[in-house]
């Protein structure tokens, strides 16, 4: 599970910070004199443009009359920043000024991690605390703008008829699996520098308080400038709401052209996308590189040899991105996400670790360590959960996501070639391959049946602490061995 769950993160690690390098890009050029995106006088921009701002506000977008223009917005994302391909066999050539983003990233994401926990702890009191004081001024604005009511009743009321689409099962769960860090192995690395009597049950109540609230005040802030747009262009909220890096770089920069001083909240909202991105890159660089120097301690953990491991592999890894912010980038990145980063992937390491923990491992003895670590059992339900509900809810998605699988398509209209779909499952089974294959390494080396060797190897490892629990017993087996060695006549 270790080994699938580090190349899991190693893949996101490659893909996920192209999206910093586009924040970037539009964090720089919200410097210039007027924002690039609000304005069809550029060189990207084609006879089709429109300006937003000087767009007749009472029109209505969606009817065929408007059906071929397109927004000045919309041109700088597809035109300047990706000036994407037909399609992924046409790679084209590498964006100068994204690879140049992408370099800093990497740049960045290795002074936060190249000292371990002691550089990434410091770090991350102002890329995981500022960003809460730039959500808290951008809420604060949506909130007092014109129609953004409107955007909180549409937050607040969704579709019920959309809980058939299995698309939005896999996108909540793939949401809930990467904002809370779980099933990949981030929470165990970072965990490992705890003391053990670290209270890890309270924190895990803190952390789903906390970035649950988080998510729901964000939702407040993005669809009451939402409501806003649809109110200043005269269209349904609908037509103006869209998820995924649309929403971040297709649907605020848009809105940021419609209010006063447009270049300040563009600045606010980039840098606190930048903040969270370069947040979530270094936990996985650490998760990396903390993995890889547990596994070979006697030899990482001399000199500067970790430094140097890290350099490598952001080397290594800003040089396969390289591929993301070509002309195809934005196909290549969504392959990535789709096969590698999301959906069944993540479910079946979900039902993997749930079953490892409540059925191998056992729920029991995973509850007995909690209660010797923290010092008391935690609520019986998380033992059904680990047994049960866990397995039993992602199994069900993951059926249902099969049952209903379509093939994957960019913006809903252009469908890749076969080969890019074999590229995408050969990505999956790469880090899912690993769980079988160290399963059957492990069964080799041990002697016996299959069935012997099946049971050793599901047993704890032998270097697991005492619970105090089992203190007694061991001392009292001991007592009787020193007896017995001191006692001639036994």
């Amino acid at each position: 599970m270790g080994y699938a769950s580090q190349m899991i993160i190693f893949y996101g690690n490659i893909s996920y910070v192209v999206i910093l390098a586009w924040a970037f890009l539009y964090f720089f050029s919200s410097f210039s004199g007027k924002l690039p995106w609000a304005s069809c006088n550029n060189t990207w921009n084609t006879d089709r443009c429109v300006e937003i701002n000087n767009y007749n506000t009472t029109a209505n977008w969606t009817s065929p009359v408007n059906a071929s223009s397109s927004s000045s917005v919309i041109e700088f994302w597809q035109r300047r920043v990706l000036n994407i391909s037909s399609g992924i066999d046409a790679i084209g050539s590498i964006r100068w000024d994204l690879s140049l983003c992408l370099f800093l990233s990497w740049v960045i994401c290795y002074f936060c991690v190249w000292k371990g926990v002691r550089s990434t702890g410091k770090a991350t009191y102002f890329t995981a605390t500022f960003p809460f004081v730039l959500l808290v001024v951008l809420f604060f604005r949506g909130m007092t703008l014109p129609g953004a009511f409107h955007g909180i009743k549409y937050y607040l009321y969704p579709d019920p008829s959309r809980l058939v689409d299995p698309q939005v099962w896999m996108d909540a769960g793939t949401q809930i699996f990467y904002s809370y860090a779980i099933c990949l192995g981030y929470m165990t690395t970072f965990g490992s520098y705890n003391k053990y009597n670290n209270n890890c049950y309270r924190d895990s109540f803190y952390l789903c308080l906390l970035n649950s609230g988080t998510s729901i005040m964000s939702g407040f802030a993005i669809f009451s400038v939402l409501g806003y747009m649809s109110v200043k262009q005269g269209v349904d909220i609908s037509s103006v709401a869209e998820s995924g890096p649309g929403l971040v770089f297709i649907v605020y920069p848009q809105a940021v052209t419609l209010l006063p001083w447009p270049h300040i909240w563009s600045v606010c909202f980039f840098f606190m996308i930048i903040l969270l991105g370069i947040d979530g890159q270094f936990a996985g660089l650490e998760s990396n590189v903390t993995s890889l120097t547990d596994l070979y301690p006697s030899y990482l953990r001399k000199g500067y040899r970790r430094e140097l491991l890290l350099l490598l592999l952001c080397a290594a890894s800003s040089l396969l991105g390289l591929f993301l912010v070509t002309e195809a980038g934005a196909y290549i990145l969504q392959i990535f996400d789709h096969y590698v980063c999301s959906g069944p992937t993540l479910l079946l390491m979900a039902i993997f670790q749930s079953v490892i923990i409540g059925w191998i491992y056992g729920a029991g003895r995973f509850s007995d360590n909690i209660e010797d670590m923290i010092g008391y059992k935690p609520l019986p339900l998380f033992k059904y959960c680990w047994l049960y509900i866990t397995p039993l809810i992602c199994s069900g998605t993951l059926v249902f996501l099969l049952l209903r699988y379509s093939p994957m398509r960019f913006n809903n209209t252009y469908v890749y070639p076969w080969w890019a779909y074999w590229i995408g499952w050969f990505l999956a089974m790469s880090s899912l391959s690993m769980i079988p294959i160290n399963m059957i390494v492990k069964l080799a080396k041990e002697k016996g049946s299959f069935w012997q060797r099946l049971k050793t190897t599901s047993q704890p490892a032998d270097d697991l602490p005492r619970m105090a629990k089992e203190m007694p017993s061991i001392n009292a087996l001991l007592n009787v061995q020193n007896k017995e060695q001191n006692d001639p006549m036994l």
